[in-house]
């Protein structure tokens, strides 16, 4: 029977069971796409990566437990962290090949920087701000879109507290985020966030490195900040350094490695 090595690594996190957990297989060779999205929805986390090299890089693709996806923050650190520690110590950096473009991710120390497109928001319509009230039953202060909607809240208080309907939340036509300035924390940081996905499978993302993408620049105008700290408040939580490079965004974060294994199919 073929077998794979399969690693779990909780990302963005520096102790175990917390941060995001994603499953990483690292591959010599392409493998059936439709293997993939098998083995993840067998993980059933909310992404499995699967890397291969290619010329001076490697190839990396996503797939949660439903689809393969554009851009994913979590499981890229995952698989840098994999490649750097378990795989090849003595590298300090990588270039990963990927739907949304070149991903160089440099280690430095004991974070992995990730180097991502910056996805500045815009100021949603009437309609989809209502749409967006209605299903988080609450009223944010405002609603803006990148790749995804985000809601902004009053607090990270109200941030922490919110409840989500996962059914109201899936009629919306993306995933979506809320956050708030993170001032009212107990370890007070710049910003804080959720992230929901049901559409993708994923009804609550314990910390989405991608979303940041568009949070960090959000947050550095209305904060005049360049560099920036955040947490994302799910229940396993999660802690990011974000970094605005003009059009990019260097987001960085720790990583944990908790299971070594082998698949077998």
């Amino acid at each position: 029977m073929p077998t794979l090595p399969i690693y779990q690594v909780d990302a963005f996190t520096e102790r175990p069971f917390a941060g995001n957990p994603a499953a990483v297989c690292p591959l010599e060779a392409p493998i059936p796409e439709a293997l993939m999205q098998d083995i993840a929805a067998e993980n059933n986390l909310s992404e499995t990566a699967f890397f291969h090299p290619q010329g001076d890089a490697f190839s990396l693709r996503w797939f949660t437990p439903t689809t393969e996806v554009e851009l994913c923050g979590h499981a890229t650190l995952a698989s840098a962290f994999v490649l750097m520690t378990a795989l090849e110590p003595a590298r300090s950096e990588v270039t990963f090949r990927t739907r949304s473009g070149l991903l160089p991710v440099r280690r430095r120390d004991d974070e992995f920087v990730l180097d991502f497109p910056a996805y500045p928001a815009a100021p949603a319509d009437a309609e989809t701000a209502a749409r967006v009230a209605e299903a988080l039953r609450v009223q944010p202060r405002e609603v803006v879109r990148a790749r995804s909607l985000y809601a902004v809240l009053d607090s990270a208080a109200a941030v922490r507290a919110f409840t989500p309907d996962f059914g109201a939340l899936a009629q919306l036509p993306t995933s979506i985020g809320i956050t708030a300035a993170g001032a009212d924390e107990l370890r007070p940081v710049d910003f804080v966030a959720r992230f929901f996905a049901p559409t993708y499978g994923v009804n609550e993302d314990p910390v989405t490195g991608s979303a940041h993408c568009t949070l960090a620049p959000y947050w550095g105008a209305r904060l005049g900040k360049q560099t920036l700290r955040a947490r994302q408040v799910s229940r396993r939580g999660g802690e990011l350094s974000c970094a605005l490079a003009g059009e990019r965004v260097h987001i960085g974060g720790k990583a944990r490695l908790v299971i070594t294994g082998t698949l077998t199919y």
